[in-house]
């Protein structure tokens, strides 16, 4: 890498060891420093050589934190990384990694703390899906856990 390079690797060295980057994350970071296309190619792939990028370590601690912080279901986790120009696949072993009885468990408090007043117990149970749809949770699987065979 070009001696003058040397502090923009280094300021996006550190950009990338304060918390997980996406190489989307990294690149879109170097184009608001108004970093010149080949220029930004060299800096992620010396990140990723000094294993400072890692995509999958990026997807699975992004989809564990939108869980645990965000009581995000898979669904909206999966856009969210996709949004973020993860491949598929490594999207699915992220989201295949995740803790199943947590995921459950995030789940059924994500339900419980949705309060709805309606006498109608199917509307009632309608709504709390579609909540736990705009969470990200698939339909079936809120639909288990209200029924309670979950």
């Amino acid at each position: 890498m070009a001696p003058e390079h040397t502090f923009l690797f280094e300021k996006a060295r550190k950009f990338c060891a304060y918390q997980e980057r996406s190489i989307f994350d990294v690149k879109t970071k170097l184009i608001s420093w108004n970093v010149s296309e080949k220029i930004i190619s060299e800096i992620i792939l010396q990140l990723k050589k000094e294993d400072f990028i890692n995509e999958d370590r990026f997807a699975l601690a992004y989809a564990t934190g939108k869980l645990r912080n965000n009581k995000w279901g898979r669904n909206k986790i999966t856009y969210a990384l996709m949004q973020k120009q993860i491949p598929e696949l490594t999207i699915q072993i992220a989201l295949n990694s995740l803790d199943q009885e947590e995921y459950l468990n995030t789940l059924k408090s994500v339900l419980s703390s949705k309060k709805i007043d309606d006498d109608n117990e199917f509307r009632k149970n309608n709504k709390l899906v579609k909540f736990a749809q705009q969470k990200g949770f698939q339909p079936e699987l809120a639909w288990k856990v209200i029924k309670g065979e979950i």
